[in-house]
Formats: C-alpha cells, structure tokens, sequence
C-alpha cells in the first residue's frame, strides 16, 4: 500500500509539500501524493536548485504506471508504486534530477494526511496486491476492538438476554478482527456480522410475515388514489427470506412512516391544525416617539401583515381610521447615530412624499418592526418569487439524551446575545437548518420532534428537504410548503474523520440544493475534543473541505467554499478558550460579569482564523452570549469544569464549542438578525445555538426580450496578473467557470516573473467571455469563478470568485485572495469590464430597508422644518463591501475589494465604458451616473483636492499598469461611493460612511476612515431613483437666501428629490 511508504504523503496539499521539500533543502528531495486532478493517478515533486518541479504519474488501461517526463524519454510501466520510485533513483530517466532524498511525513500528523479518510471519492489506492496485512491494521483492529468491549461495560445490559449478551461480547472479541481479515482480503460481505444478527433476530422474520398484510391493507384504505375494483395491492416488503434482515426492516420501516404520514395528512387536512381552528394572531402594536418640528409626541404602530396595512393611532385602542397600504410604504430608513430611531417614507393619497421620524423605546423594537414590515411586503408582493428568504441555523451538541418537551426557545431565537424581539415571535423562517451531535434519537423521530414543534410555533407544517446522519452527527432541512418546488438538485454526503479516519464517531454530514438561481451549502461537523487537539481539529477541518462531496459536480476544481453562493458552516468545533487549567475560577469569574471580548481573545478559533489556518475568508457574526460548554446538566448557573477519571482529573474549561460561521459570494445580499444561546433547554451539558439571517436569492430568469433582437453582451478581463505563492517551475493559464457562460473558458499560458520572496508573478492577455443573456436584471446577479492551473499538471493552484456587480457602472479594479484547499495561495487583480444590453432593473424587497447618514450640517428653515424631506442614505452597514468584514468588534479580511477605475465610465443605459468626451469634462474630472439601486461612483471635485486620499493596493512591480487617470486629475485614486444597495451586511456597528440622495443644496462632507481603513470622498447629488413615486417633481425648499449663496454650491435642477414639508 503506498500510504505505508516514508514518501507516500496521501492526499497533503501541493502548498503543503512545498512547503517540506523547501525544509529540506537538499536537491533531489522528493515527495509523492495523490493527484488533485486526475482520479487514480499520482503527482511526484522534486526539489532541484530550490525550485519544485512537478510530475503526473498516471494509470494506462492495464492499471499500470508510469511518469510523465520530459518529451523524448520512453515512459516504463510499473505495477506498483514502489517499484517507481526505486526505478527512478537512477539518473537520465526523464526527470530534472534523480531521486534521492525521500522527505518523510510531519510528525503527528499520520493519521490525517498518511491515510484518506473513507470516502467513495477519495483518491483511490494502489493496484491490489497479496501480502499479508501490516502491524499497523492489526493493531487499530484490535484497538476498535477493545473499544467496542469498553463502550460494552458502560450500556445498560439489564433488560438483554443473557443469550444475547454473551453473543455481542463474542463477535466483539473475536469474530470483528475475523471480519476484518474478510475485508482485507477482498470480501466484504461481514460473514461473522450476517451470523450474529440472524441470531439475534431468529424469530423476527415469521414476525415480519405474519404483520406486513395487516399494514398493507391499512395503508391501501388511508391511499387517495384507492379506487373500486382496483384489486390487491403488490406487497412492498419483499417475502425473500434470503434478502438481509436490514434491508427487510428499512422497508417495513419505510411502510410504517408511509402510513403514519397520510393518517397525520388526512386528520390534519380535514380538521385542520390545532384542533380545527388556526391560531388568529393579533397584530402587534408598537409605542414610539414621533418627532415633528422638534415636538415629540406618543404614537401607537400597528402592522397587520394579513390586511397589509400599516395604522398611526393616537393611542393604544384609538380610531384606526389612518392608515397606509402595503403600497404606499416606501422605504424605512434606519439612523446611524441614534440606533433606535427609524424613518418611514410613505406616499399619500394626493401622491406626494412623507417622512416620520419615529423613535423606538429599543433597538430590538426597531429590529422587530422592521422584520414586520418586511414580512408584509413579501407576503403582499405581486412577484412570482421571492428575492429574499429567512433561514434559521440552529446546532446542539445533545449529549447523548432526548431533547426537552419544548425547543420554542431555541427556534423563536430567545435567550442570551443578539436574539429577535417578542413582536417577532411568530413570523417563521422559509428554512430551518437544524444541526445536532450525539444526537440519541432516530431519523424519524428526530423529524417528528422539530416538524411539531414549529407547527406549535407558526402554524405551517414544513416539508422534510433533506436529513443526512453520521453515527450521532445529523443535520436536517426543512423548508415552507410554498418553497418545495423552488428547491432543486438536493445532495447530502458524509465524512468520517474519527480514529484513523475510519470512525463515525467525528466527523461532518452536509446538505446542499438549489433555491431558484442561488446555490445554498450546509455544513453540520462534530471536531477531535479537547483542549490540546487543536492541530487535530485543523487537520479535521481540511479533510472535510477537501473530500465533502456536494455542490455542482462540474465546479470539481474549485472546493467547496468555492461552490456555493451562501455557505453554512455548524456545529460543535470543539475550539477551548487557551488558558491554563488554574484560570478556571478566573474564566468563570469574567463570564458571570459579561467580560466575553478578553475570553474570546484567547479563543482557539479566533486565533487559528486570524493565522489563516482554518476558515478561512469565514465570517462569523459578533459573540456577545457565554460559552455553551460545559455546563451541569438541569441548570445554566453552574460550570462542570472539571470531570474524574482514572487518569486523574481532566478539565474542560468553559469554551464557545458551538459555533455558525458563513462565506458568501462577493457582493450579495446577507444580514444577520440574531446569534445566541438559549437559557432554558439544559438536558445536555451544551446549550443550543441559533443564528438567523436574511438573505438574497435570485430567480430562474425569463428574458422579457427576444433573443433574436437582443444584442451580445461581453465581459472582458484585462491586465491579469496573479501572485502566487509557489516555487514550482511551470506555465500557468486561468480557467472561467459560471452558470452565465455556455462552458469553461481558459486564457492561453501567461508570463513568469520571479520575486525574490519566492513568489511568482503572471501576467495573462485580455479575455472576452460571452455570457448566454446579457440582460442586466439577469447578469449583474452573476459571479464568475476563477482557478488559476498548472500546464503540466492540469492542478489548481488557487481558486477565487468575481461579482460582476462591481463593473456595473465603471471599469472596475479588482483584487481577490486565490485559495486552494484552505490555504492562502497568492492573489490576483485586473480590471472587469461589463457590455450589456438596455434593460430596466426591478428593485429587490431587500433595498426596502435602508441605512441612513445622518448630516449634521442639513439646515432648518425658521419655522424650523427640515429642508430636506428624504435623508441621506446609504445602504453598507460595514466596510465588508470594501473586502472587509466585521467580527468581534475588529475587521478580518473577506479576501477581495473592487476598485472603480478613472476614465471609464458607463452610461445609466449599460453600454461600454468611454473616455471623456470634451476637454472641458476631462478636465473636471469624471463623474459617474447614478443607478438607482447602487448609487454613484464620482471622483473628487476640486473643493475636495485637499481631502484624504484613498491609495489602492500597491501592485506587484512587473505588473501591468492600469489606464492612467484623467489629465485633469494626476495620480488620483478613484474614490468610490457606496452602493445605493445593500449586501452581506451585519447590524453590528455600522462605520460612517458618506453617501448622498438628498435634494438642493449641499455642504461639502468631510470624508471618514472606515473599520477597514478605507477612506471614501464625500458624493456629489445623484440622479433620481426609479421609484415613479419619489420622481414627481414637489416644490419643497424655499428659495435660498442671497447670504446663502456663496456658501453653497448650487444644485443641478435635474438632481433634485421630492419630498414633503413637514
């Protein structure tokens, strides 16, 4: 078996074997692994002059092997990898240098990367051969053994037969290594398994005979479809007492939830839930603050989301005579400074523009009205589908006992942290997620469990998308009848990464499917336990990443952070605060007085992220609830931290081990609503831990437009240049994957430029994709994946993703992170070019709500009314759209930022980018046109010469320049403004960004630094917004007075936007 060979390094990353062969350091070191590209075959790295030098080693028909080497050499066949590696000690054979150094594997590390873990797509192993099986099988043999007669002596034998008994303690001791030899040998039919079950269940086949006509008449009753003289149904349960006792079970068991299923259907059905009478919910009513013209008065909200209707009342049992339809709520518009003060923008009867300002008495309130609305105008929107969904994520580590008689708390996201409000309570989420570990109950039961649950919660039965379970490791998917068929391509796998990789006991079940035109992925993993296991739980994560078979088949080059637009990552990490057992009275101390942030400071997972060694470009919402381990079991109050054995006493200090991390595409829609544990569910020493997000889904697009009419549309790719982090000497070329294109595109080779760090630079030529529909409505939803590959062996050596959001209005710069396995691989940066076709762009139900710049400098008019009836607004939440997202409190890199380049601008018609036009607009500098949902990207105006500037990311010093700036403006970065629109937005807090929809005159806003360190120049007045309602001219400001006029600068007629006094 070559994993037994000192140079077999198994399935070890390409970085990772740099790595070693550059610690070696001696020419002629070498390494051999498994292919990362080609099924069956192998890639054997040389070291030669301190550069790696790489060789396919493939199978031919006959299984046979042989190495790819230089043109000229005649290729030998060997049977066997041994015989390969020996061959090639010997010099002239092909290669830059003979074999000689053999580098073996990292110590500890055998285990993980020596051995794949059992997987049907693992890299297959060598031609079988007879031998004898080695120490090492017979010693994990009989370790499982041993293990299995230990977990023996701690179960429950009293209600077992004696009979019984004696016949799993026999098999357990004996008759499991007799099987393994079986296995070894090639058969794996268990012989000695087969003999113990048919002898514990000696009188169940008669049982099964004898009861499954009595079922299936039952069920033949209970069918809809059941019609006179139909005639005997044929028997599900096979009669054949040669077939498995499993397999005759799984089909009565099928036959029994068969039933039970359309018994549960019909009574429901008829008599409907809960006793025949759906639970009428009253709408909620909300008291807050109305503030108009610096009067503060009491007013009383109410939402009806059945009616659509948003009611103002005086008081609590006023008139409800004054109300808005769902129609003529605009827009809600959240304050920055004041966090619990929100704007409602509404149409009146007489079509003209109003704001209130309301204050509520909490942040949650405010949160909570505005999930209300929401609800409200999804629920009475005139789309098809919908463009945003809810899903709830929930993992618990259940500590091997059945759950409490309610879960309400964990589903309604009550308890410590950021969780929902009460007003909240019943609006349900379109998916829950559900990912538990030592989870004692079945399948089925565990469904019933959670699907009676929600029904109690929100009066809808969900239907069953997937269930995926490894040993006590499940993840379950439910989702809202409505959404059955917008759910597609469902797919669930498994992988084991226990002892030896071959237990169940640890390990990852994951679930992935298609929502219309967005990809979800869902990741549930139980990791190695223990606080010094850090390595081992890395290593675990790395083998799931990297043998977790889910997502688009065709994306096989890319893993699977890579295949998804949303990615979902739960469970039980088992990462410890990293602070010695005699800080236990200390831990406990700073948790009872809330002192979370210096903890999390010595979290393990937080530490590894930040080094890059797991998670990476992972985002994980702020903390701000307790470590959910390890508690006594029926109370909240008290830390087990400590546990007897034999060994003497083992701590378990009081760790965030449940954790929810996500990774999203760049620029898309994605806003967490809660994250937290619950208090009041305590049969497990864990505690659940939910996570609630909103998220952005795109439609199965219909083009309005004829095909045949319709012009071509184009994405170019010009001046490409990746860093790579690599000493291998090879060519390079660049693979295009997306939905938008009809296949994969690839660059011809690029240029190599060394680096003195070690890196390499290439440079690759410009490149136009053709994309299948060129409709905007469509196209700026799309992202392209990249993957940087090798010539000579067809391998991946970084992976990464575009949104073609970003070329929307401009050419745009782009810099993004190349990864490949979970490890940083380099960079790559360009500029994106966009040619599309003249469309009208709908506005999605998540541009509803907004975020709003409060400007200080807005002036009042005498009677004291705001000369500005809609604020200024802007939609990032966080410097996350700049390639830098928030957590904890600091920033952490997304792994890629955009930047609009000078001198290319795109009319709000969508064509191609242009120069300017006249002198005098070249020398003014250019100015972006606003999109309604993106806003503008201007430069700076000559009143800003003097601001901050913003300096891009320096690149490397053999790249190819970028177009130079306009004269008017020498070595000026670009200054992008935000996005009238918001994407993976986080309502933590929310960094002072400028950004401009207000009408009239305007003073000059001085620029802020954001989290990321970014700083953007202040806006000039944009264009209307596409909202007929808001485009009607209104005659709101009073003409300025003459002392005014040298103070402001005057504003473009055409910019103006209405509004009302108040």
């Amino acid at each position: 078996m070559p994993h037994f060979q000192p140079w077999y390094h198994g399935t070890i990353t390409r970085s990772r074997a740099e790595v070693l062969l550059s610690k070696a350091g001696r020419d002629g070191s070498f390494i051999l692994r498994g292919s990362e590209s080609i099924l069956g075959a192998y890639a054997l790295c040389v070291l030669y002059q301190n550069c790696v030098y790489t060789y396919r080693i493939l199978p031919n028909e006959e299984r046979q092997l042989s190495v790819q080497a230089s043109e000229g050499v005649p290729n030998r066949f060997f049977s066997v990898l041994s015989d390969l590696v020996a061959a090639y000690y010997s010099p002239n054979m092909g290669l830059v240098t003979h074999l000689q150094h053999p580098v073996p594997k990292e110590d500890g590390l055998d285990d993980e990367t020596g051995t794949p873990p059992e997987h049907t797509s693992c890299p297959p192993q060598l031609p079988p051969r007879n031998f004898p099986a080695s120490d090492v099988t017979e010693c994990r043999e009989q370790a499982l053994a041993e293990l299995f007669l230990q977990r023996m002596q701690l179960v429950d034998l009293s209600a077992v037969p004696e009979e019984h008994q004696r016949a799993l303690q026999e098999y357990f001791s004996s008759s499991l290594v007799l099987d393994a030899a079986q296995v070894h040998s090639g058969n794996h039919s268990l012989p000695s398994l087969k003999k113990l079950i048919l002898g514990l269940c000696r009188n169940l086949n008669n049982e099964i005979s004898r009861i499954v006509p009595s079922l299936e008449a039952f069920q033949t009753v209970l069918d809809q479809q059941i019609y006179p003289g139909i005639g005997r149904c044929r028997s599900q349960v096979s009669a054949d007492p040669v077939q498995s006792m499993s397999s005759r079970l799984e089909q009565l068991t099928k036959l029994l939830h068969s039933i039970e299923e359309k018994a549960k259907g019909a009574v429901i059905e008829s008599v409907g839930v809960d006793g025949g009478q759906k639970r009428s919910l009253i709408p909620p009513t909300f008291e807050v603050k109305s503030d108009s013209l610096g009067i503060s008065t009491k007013l009383f909200l109410k939402v009806d989301v059945e009616t659509g209707r948003l009611y103002f009342k005086k008081s609590k049992d006023g008139s409800e005579d004054k109300y808005y339809l769902q129609n003529k709520i605009l827009q809600l518009i959240k304050s920055q400074k004041m966090p619990a003060k929100l704007a409602i923008v509404l149409e009146t009867d007489k079509e003209k523009i109003l704001k209130k300002d309301i204050i509520f008495y909490d942040t949650k309130k405010r949160e909570g009205f505005c999930q209300l609305l929401q609800q409200l105008k999804n629920k009475h929107s005139a789309k098809p589908d919908p463009d945003m969904i809810t899903v709830f994520v929930g993992t618990w580590n259940m500590g091997n006992a059945g759950p409490p008689q309610s879960l309400r708390s964990w589903f309604q996201s009550k308890g410590q942290g950021k969780t929902r409000d009460d007003t909240a309570d019943h609006i349900p989420h379109d998916m829950y997620v559900i990912g538990t570990q030592e989870d004692p109950l079945g399948e089925k039961e565990w469904t019933d469990t959670v699907k009676n649950a929600l029904r109690v919660i929100t009066d809808i039965s969900f239907k069953l998308i997937s269930i995926q379970t490894l040993w006590n490791i499940r993840i379950l998917v439910l989702a809202k009848p409505e959404h059955e068929n917008r759910i597609s391509h469902v797919f669930s796998d498994s992988v084991k990464t226990g002892i030896a990789n071959t237990l169940g006991n640890k390990g990852a079940v994951g679930v992935s499917f298609m929502f219309n035109g967005t990809s979800f992925g869902f990741i549930n993993s139980h990791l190695t336990s223990g606080s010094e296991k850090k390595l081992r739980r890395n290593q675990n994560y790395i083998n799931i990443l990297n043998i977790l078979n889910s997502g688009d088949k065709k994306l096989n080059p890319f893993d699977i952070t890579h295949r998804f637009t949303h990615l979902f990552w739960l469970g039980d990490l088992n990462y410890r605060i990293d602070l010695p057992s005699t800080e236990a009275e200390n831990i406990v101390s700073k948790i009872k007085q809330q002192q979370y942030q210096e903890l999390l400071g010595k979290d393990q997972l937080n530490m590894e992220r930040d080094e890059g060694k797991v998670f990476l470009h992972f985002q994980e919402e702020e903390v701000t609830f307790p470590p959910t381990y390890r508690f006594e079991r029926d109370t909240r109050e008290k830390y087990a931290y400590t546990k007897a054995k034999a060994t003497g006493t083992k701590y378990n200090l009081p760790s965030w081990c449940d954790r929810v991390l996500r990774k999203s595409y760049p620029l898309v829609h994605v806003v967490s609503q809660s994250y937290g544990c619950t208090t009041d569910i305590m049969t497990s020493d864990h505690s659940p831990v939910f996570a609630t997000f909103e998220v952005g889904v795109t439609s199965q697009f219909v083009s309005k437009h004829d095909p045949r009419s319709a012009s071509e549309g184009g994405i170019k790719f010009m001046n490409c240049t990746a860093t790579l982090f690599t000493k291998s000497k090879t060519k390079f070329f660049i693979e295009f994957h997306s939905s938008c294109l009809e296949k994969i595109v690839k660059t011809s080779e690029g240029e190599n430029t060394d680096v003195d760090n070690g890196s390499i630079n290439v440079c690759f030529a410009e490149l136009q994709l053709t994309p299948i529909i060129s409709d905007p409505e469509y196209l700026l939803d799309q992202h392209i994946l990249i993957c940087v590959k090798s010539t000579d062996c067809d391998e991946s050596y970084g992976e990464s993703c575009v949104a073609l959001r970003a070329a929307e209005a401009c050419n745009t710069g782009f810099k993004v992170s190349l990864t490949h396995r979970g490890e940083s691989t380099g960079t790559l940066t360009g500029v994106i070019q966009l040619h599309l076709t003249e469309s009208k762009q709908t506005e999605k139900l998540y541009d509803f709500i907004k975020v709003e710049k409060d400007d200080h400098g807005s002036a009042k008019s005498k009677s004291g009314e705001n000369r500005s009836a809609v604020p200024h607004t802007l939609e990032i939440t966080n410097p996350s759209y700049m390639g830098v997202g928030v957590r904890g409190g600091y920033a952490t890199d997304m792994g890629w930022s955009y930047t609009p380049k000078a001198g290319n601008i795109s009319p709000k018609r969508h064509g191609h980018s242009r120069a300017p036009n006249t002198p005098d607009e070249a020398e003014t500098g250019t100015e972006m046109f606003d999109n309604p949902l993106y806003a503008a990207m201007a430069m700076q105006s000559r009143r800003e010469q003097e601001l901050p500037r913003w300096d891009p990311p320096t690149p490397p010093p053999d790249a190819p320049r970028f177009p130079p700036p306009p004269d008017g403006e020498p070595d000026r970065a670009p200054k992008p403004t935000p996005r009238n629109r918001s994407f993976t937005c986080s309502e933590g807090k929310p960094p002072p960004l400028p950004a401009s929809l207000a009408p009239g005159p305007k003073r000059p806003v001085v620029p802020q630094r954001s989290e990321g360190g970014v700083v953007l120049a202040a806006p000039r007045p944009p264009l209307p917004i596409k909202r007929a309602a808001l485009l009607e001219p209104q005659p709101l400001h009073k003409p300025r007075e003459p002392r005014d006029q040298h103070t402001r600068a005057p504003a473009r007629p055409s910019q103006s936007l209405p509004a009302n006094k108040q």
